[in-house]
Order: C-alpha cells, then sequence, then structure tokens
C-alpha cells in the first residue's frame, strides 16, 4: 500500500514531514476479517509517551495466537526515545463473533481518545469488556473510560477509532 518506497524511504519521509524522532515498525499481528490488512489501530495503540495498549491472545488453539504472539514478542523490543522499554498493557482478545460464517474483527484496540473520556468498544462479552475497561483505566489514569456495544459496526469490518478517523481533531473536542 505505500508503493515503491523502501521502509527507510518511508522512514526519512515521515521523519522528514512530521518532525519525527523515532519510527517503530510491527511486523507481525493479524485480525480475522479485517478488511485494512491489519491496520495498527485494531492491534496496538500508544497511549502516552511510555506505553502501549496492545491485543493479547492466550488462546494456542485461537488463529490469532502466533501472530499476536509474535507481535508481542517485538513489543517486548521496543525502548522509547529515553532507551526504557515501553510499559506494555494486554487487552484481552475478543472472543470469536461470527456473522455468516465469517468471523468479524472485534477488538478492543479500536478506541477513541477524546477530551476528558476514552470510548472503546465492548461486544456483550462482559468478562473481556470489563478486563479492557480495566486495562484502559491503567493506560489512562486521568480519562473516564466509557464503553460502547460495537457489535453493529464490526460487522461492517470498523469500530469507534476506524468511524471517526476522517472527522477533524477541533470536530471532536
Amino acid at each position: 500500500r505505500n508503493g515503491q518506497m523502501s521502509r527507510d524511504e518511508i522512514e526519512e519521509y515521515l521523519c522528514s514531514v512530521f518532525h519525527l524522532k523515532q519510527v517503530l515498525w510491527l511486523d507481525h499481528g493479524y485480525l480475522a476479517g479485517d478488511d485494512t490488512d491489519s491496520h495498527v489501530d485494531t492491534l496496538a495503540r500508544l497511549c502516552s509517551p511510555d506505553t502501549i495498549a496492545y491485543v493479547q491472545c492466550t488462546d494456542t488453539q485461537d488463529e490469532h495466537y502466533e501472530a499476536l504472539h509474535q507481535m508481542e514478542e517485538q513489543l517486548k523490543t521496543f525502548r522509547t526515545l529515553n532507551g526504557n522499554p515501553y510499559r506494555l498493557l494486554a487487552l484481552p482478545m475478543v472472543d470469536k463473533i461470527e456473522e455468516e460464517g465469517e468471523r468479524l474483527p472485534a477488538t478492543y484496540a479500536n478506541f477513541l481518545i477524546m477530551n476528558d473520556a476514552v470510548l472503546y468498544p465492548t461486544y456483550r462479552q462482559p468478562e473481556n469488556d470489563q478486563r479492557a475497561k480495566e486495562v484502559l483505566q491503567e493506560a489512562f489514569p486521568e480519562y473516564e473510560i466509557v464503553g460502547i456495544d460495537c457489535r453493529a459496526l464490526i460487522k461492517q469490518h470498523g469500530s469507534l477509532h476506524c468511524v471517526t478517523m476522517q472527522y477533524p481533531a477541533g470536530v471532536l473536542k
């Protein structure tokens, strides 16, 4: 999706245009049913300069296990600008949700940060929904964490962050 640019060229471009000091690349991660080819907002999210929340799959029988385990191991190698490891907060893997035989891309990583609240997707899975809320509260201690039922959104292969990303930041403030 990046045309003919090499990884080095992409990184150089991003650093020059956005004045970045560091670009971190995730080489692993996968979410079944995701029509974006596993965009990062479905897998891992930077919550603060030293904290990353990410989707963790602990079920070795789940189709996501290997790719998400590799992603987790790669995240452990990431370092902040100060050279310290990131504080990694594991979001639970949503139990399988299917529609017409297709697994839908349900993920807790597709949350939306706004004003004094973080809106996070829920899926009527009380234990997972509650655990995701607890993890996000740890990541964002000064924010109100509000769950939004996103089962209708994932039928369209998206969630909260996806459906709001086209709005200019000023509109959400």
